[in-house]
């Protein structure tokens, strides 16, 4: 039944682009989680009002993440191809499109942990610090735990945007489903092949929907 639906489907390649999509997605996500988070604490720690406000260092900060936020990412990966090469080597294969996936995602996260941070009651954030806490204290006991619902939420919807930038990094050769279905669906005429990838990338985009909001409901103690 399913080699009559999609008789020019490879199963053996479709598994290994689907291993790639996974194995950058992941990386992406676990390094995205962490520059995300250090550059949204930043964010919101130099703001007015709060711990170590610096006015410059906040629209510095500010700056650099809305122009990476604003860049489309496959220009993106165009303009950090001399970078790639540098750090990885080469420009095709899984480990090339690391570089644009996390740098195209990392400011789109910060912004996020920043909204989920000024979403605290700053009554919470005066407590602890009437009571002496360090400013890594006040991180690592207030900040993080109040806002952990807000960043897991906002984690799943960039681990979902990161697996479409996969597949647009795929078309210029970083391999995964995207380039599977480009390469040999597309350019060859095979529909079949093109419709299976995009299957594919709905169950994986379906998964992480669904881990994301159960962790979330978890997570949030309201």
């Amino acid at each position: 039944m399913v080699e009559t639906l999609f008789p020019n489907v490879n199963w053996d390649r479709m598994w290994e682009a689907t291993v790639e999509t996974l194995y950058m997605s992941a990386i992406s996500v676990v390094a995205t989680f962490i520059l995300g988070a250090i550059l949204g604490l930043l964010l919101f720690l130099t703001s007015k009002g709060n711990i170590w406000e610096n006015k410059p260092v906040n629209l510095v900060l500010s700056a650099i993440v809305n122009i990476f936020r604003s860049i489309p990412f496959i220009i993106l990966i165009v303009l950090l191809i001399p970078f790639t090469k540098f750090i990885i080597g080469t420009m095709i294969g899984e480990n090339a499109a690391l570089p644009a996936l996390i740098i195209g995602s990392a400011p789109f996260y910060a912004r996020m942990v920043e909204i989920g941070l000024r979403e605290i009651d700053k009554g919470v954030i005066e407590a602890a610090k009437s009571m002496g806490a360090k400013t890594t204290t006040i991180i690592w006991k207030v900040l993080l735990p109040e806002s952990m619902p807000a960043l897991v939420s906002g984690i799943t919807v960039t681990a979902i945007a990161l697996v479409s930038y996969t597949a647009m990094a795929g078309v210029i050769g970083a391999g995964g489903l995207g380039n599977l279905a480009y390469m040999e669906g597309f350019q060859r005429s095979r529909n079949d092949v093109t419709l299976m990838a995009t299957i594919v990338i709905l169950i994986i985009v379906f998964i992480i929907q669904f881990v994301g909001d159960f962790f979330t409901r978890k997570l949030d103690k309201r």
